[in-house]
C-alpha cells in the first residue's frame, strides 16, 4: 500500500492532533488560523481548535481543558470525544502535567509539598495521581528551598527586632506551605547564623 493511499486512510482529526503536537514541541509555527465560529461552524472542530491552541507552547490538566472548552459553550459529549482523543495521542496527560508542575514550581518558587498539592487540586489532578508527582520531591531540596527563601528575606530585615523577623519569616514559610515545626527550625538556624536570636518556636 502507498503512502498516499495510507494517508487518506487516516481519521481527519488526526492531522490537526500531529500538527498541536509539533508546535507543542516548538519543531513547527503555531496551528492554523481559527475555524469559523458562529452558529454554523462545526462543534468538533471548533474544540480541536480551541484545544490545540491552549497546548500551544504549554502543558496543561484535562480539567482546564475541559473548563476552557465548556466557557466556549463546547457541547459536553463533543469535549469528552476530542479530550480522550487527546490523551491517546498524549497532548493531555495529567500525570506528565503533575510532574512538570511540580520540577518547576518546587524550586523556582519554593513551595513545599502542601501547597504543590492545592494547586495541582486547583488544576483539577486527581489526589492519587498528585501525589506521586510530589512523592518526587526530595526533603532535603524542600528545606533547601526554604532556607533560601528564609535568607533572600532576611536581607530586608536587618533593622527589625529578633520577634518580628521570626514572625515574618514564619509566615513566609507558612504561605509556602511549609509545617511550623520545619519552619522554626529553619528560621531559627538560619537566624543564629545572621547573628540573631529565635525566640519561641514549637
Amino acid at each position: 500500500m502507498s503512502a498516499t493511499s495510507e494517508s487518506r486512510q487516516l481519521p481527519p482529526w488526526l492531522g490537526d492532533v500531529a500538527a498541536g503536537v509539533d508546535a507543542w514541541t516548538r519543531r513547527a509555527s503555531a496551528p492554523p488560523d481559527p475555524v469559523a465560529d458562529g452558529p454554523d461552524a462545526d462543534p468538533e472542530a471548533v474544540a480541536r481548535k480551541i484545544l490545540l491552541d491552549q497546548l500551544t507552547g504549554q502543558a496543561r490538566s484535562r480539567k482546564e481543558l475541559s473548563d476552557k472548552l465548556a466557557s466556549r459553550n463546547v457541547p459536553d459529549e463533543v469535549a469528552s470525544r476530542l479530550l480522550d482523543r487527546f490523551e491517546e495521542v498524549g497532548l493531555v496527560d495529567d500525570r506528565a502535567f503533575a510532574r512538570a508542575w511540580v520540577q518547576s514550581r518546587q524550586p523556582n518558587k519554593g513551595l513545599a509539598r502542601r501547597a504543590l498539592a492545592q494547586e495541582l487540586r486547583r488544576k483539577g489532578v486527581a489526589d492519587e495521581v498528585a501525589r506521586e508527582a510530589l512523592d518526587e520531591v526530595d526533603p532535603a531540596d524542600e528545606e533547601a528551598a526554604a532556607r533560601a527563601l528564609v535568607r533572600k528575606k532576611l536581607r530586608s530585615l536587618a533593622r527589625v527586632d529578633e520577634t518580628t523577623a521570626t514572625r515574618r519569616l514564619v509566615g513566609l514559610l507558612a504561605r509556602k506551605g511549609y509545617g511550623s515545626g520545619l519552619a522554626f527550625a529553619v528560621v531559627r538556624d538560619e537566624l543564629a547564623s545572621a547573628g540573631q536570636e529565635c525566640p519561641g518556636g514549637e
